[in-house]
């Protein structure tokens, strides 16, 4: 299972941390509305391989069968090494190059309330909860457990669809034949 899990792990976690180090510089010139539904996607396509990590391992190791709980936890361990990549990924971008990040998009959610005609009172209420975050984020262990926070729900699900639609039990027939002729 260990072979498995780390190289369907890895190639998920590694395809997950490029698409992100070429997507998010640009974040603030597409729109962080275009860019939260391009990461997502994304990090979709990149969960794929939970599913192909689960049928590799049912078809190799396991000999064409996998039961659930087995499937999940293959495919559980799959999600959770990509989510620690994407997480490793995002605190080095975050902390060099990115470190103006939430400047940029504390100014975009304030820029949306002001235009969708919100009150003096909540676009001031608003720039004091973004300052609160900003601050918040500089802590690298906040802001590794909002990261991980992302992808980690979307692989849940992934992995829970796959593990539901790969599991396969033995044949009632092989097993019938294996058993004594007294039954």
């Amino acid at each position: 299972m260990k072979k498995t899990v780390l190289t369907f792990g890895l190639i998920s976690g590694g395809f997950c941390s490029l698409m992100m180090i070429a997507t998010v510089p640009f974040e603030d010139k597409i729109g962080f509305d275009k860019a939260e539904f391009l990461g997502y996607t994304l990090i979709v396509l990149s969960f794929l391989l939970v599913f192909f990590g689960i049928r590799s391992y049912r078809d190799g190791a396991g000999n064409g069968q996998i039961s659930f709980s087995k499937a999940f936890a293959v495919g559980i361990s799959i999600t959770l090494i990509t989510c620690i990549c994407y997480v490793v990924t995002w605190e080095v971008l975050y902390f060099t190059v990115l470190h103006g990040f939430m400047d940029k998009y504390g100014a975009y959610v304030v820029e949306k309330l002001r235009a969708s005609g919100a009150s003096a009172a909540a676009v001031q209420e608003q720039i004091q909860q973004m300052k609160k975050y900003k601050e918040l984020y500089e802590n690298p262990f906040f802001n590794a457990a909002m990261t991980f926070l992302e992808p980690f729900p979307v692989g849940l699900v992934i992995t829970l669809i796959s593990a539901a639609v790969l599991r396969k039990k033995a044949k009632l027939q092989a097993v019938q034949t294996a058993l004594p002729a007294s039954y």
